[in-house]
């Protein structure tokens, strides 16, 4: 339990190991005779989970350059960046996903604002440590490669021939890049206008059945020469692992992101069982916004065990589907670009990371590119 506590407190402090021994847990102001601030437990860590105050942390001044925060901000960190919520919320959507209407940030309306991110800078103030540079600590630019060519497998071809698109089909079978899906090209010039962006592409590594059709081959010359142009743009491979919660030993990547943001806690401890140290999931489908309350990477603390991981959880900002005016949120363009642009203001605030998920098939509509466009130079 120190171990996490100590992780805590130190990730509050923006990983100043230093400020962090200044800071105690401790409902006993006693502590103050040797630390400048005491943050007084009144969650249940390690006991029960419990819904967190989520009101502005009160604090004291009981003798100068002294302080008692009494809103215990130690467990609300734990509660939101461990997803301790879904212990005690059994609600779960079609896809079996804890969705952001199920939240009490959601129905609070509060997934805008990185409340942890606020702690953290009330933290810094009390201990009159220097605040963060104003700016983005990374960004990145991912894509989740779900299909990349629309007529080039046997389904595809058959389909696209009883629509009437046997034209496409036949452009497509004599040129991949003639396929509507295959959008990598624009894709690679689009995102070099963010030079210090890092683009990560997510692969997918499943059977293919159900909801993780259609599966490309991995063995195949298409996803040969789509693989050498990725890593040609300087480009990051990672896996997109299956709907159905399989995870496949690393070979290639230690960064990964659920298929459909299907993310049950026991597959997070089975990642971390197999050694991966990045996941990209942490969004929610059905809202933009932070998720884990932070926009700072964050490691993982599985809730049932009370263990601290190795596994360090990127927030997602924002998702094409999320936005899209026939899915989810269904914004207009410009309503889209400026909630994007609010989010943006918020991490750049805290230094956080901007993370955004478009996928290849996205730029097939004229109006995700124009919206991408947009996004890409408010980033840079």
């Amino acid at each position: 339990m120190k171990e996490i506590i100590d992780y805590i407190i130190t990730w509050l402090c923006y990983g100043d190991e230093e400020l962090a021994q200044r800071v105690a847990y401790t409902a006993d102001e006693q502590a103050l005779q040797t630390h400048d601030v005491i943050i007084v437990p009144n969650g249940h860590l390690g006991k029960d989970i419990v819904l967190p105050d989520m009101h502005k942390p009160a604090t004291d001044n009981p003798s100068k350059g002294k302080y008692i925060i009494r809103t215990d901000i130690v467990y609300n960190t734990f509660f939101f960046t461990s997803r301790a919520e879904e212990l005690i919320n059994p609600q779960r959507d079609e896809h079996g996903r804890f969705a952001a209407g199920f939240s009490i940030l959601g129905k609070n309306n509060r997934l805008q604002i990185p409340m942890l991110d606020e702690h953290a800078r009330l933290l810094l103030k009390l201990l009159d440590a220097p605040m963060p540079a104003p700016g983005f600590g990374h960004i990145y630019l991912t894509h989740d490669i779900d299909s990349f060519a629309r007529y080039r497998h046997l389904r595809g071809a058959v389909g696209g021939i009883l629509r009437g698109e046997a034209r496409q089909v036949w452009d497509s079978l004599m040129d991949i890049h003639r396929d509507p899906l295959y959008t990598f090209p624009w894709i690679i010039d689009r995102d070099r206008e963010v030079p210090s962006a890092d683009t990560i592409y997510f692969v997918k590594r499943t059977p293919g059945k159900g909801y993780d059709y259609p599966q490309y081959r991995l063995w195949g010359r298409d996803w040969r020469k789509l693989k050498k142009l990725l890593r040609y743009s300087n480009a990051y491979l990672g896996v997109h692992g299956s709907y159905y919660g399989t995870i496949p030993d690393i070979q290639y990547s230690r960064m990964y992101r659920a298929h459909y943001l299907r993310c049950p806690i026991d597959q997070m401890q089975r990642l971390a069982d197999k050694g991966y140290t990045d996941d990209f999931t942490m969004g929610f489908a059905d809202q933009a916004g932070f998720r884990l309350q932070t926009a700072r990477p964050v490691r993982w603390i599985n809730p049932k065990t009370m263990q601290l991981t190795g596994l360090t959880l990127h927030p997602l900002t924002v998702m094409d589907n999320t936005l899209s005016q026939s899915n989810y949120m269904h914004l207009t363009e410009d309503e889209a670009y400026f909630l994007c642009e609010r989010l943006f203001a918020k991490i750049k605030m805290h230094h956080g990371d901007a993370c955004l998920l478009w996928h290849n098939d996205a730029f097939v509509s004229e109006a995700q590119q124009s919206l991408y466009t947009k996004l890409l130079t408010l980033l840079r």
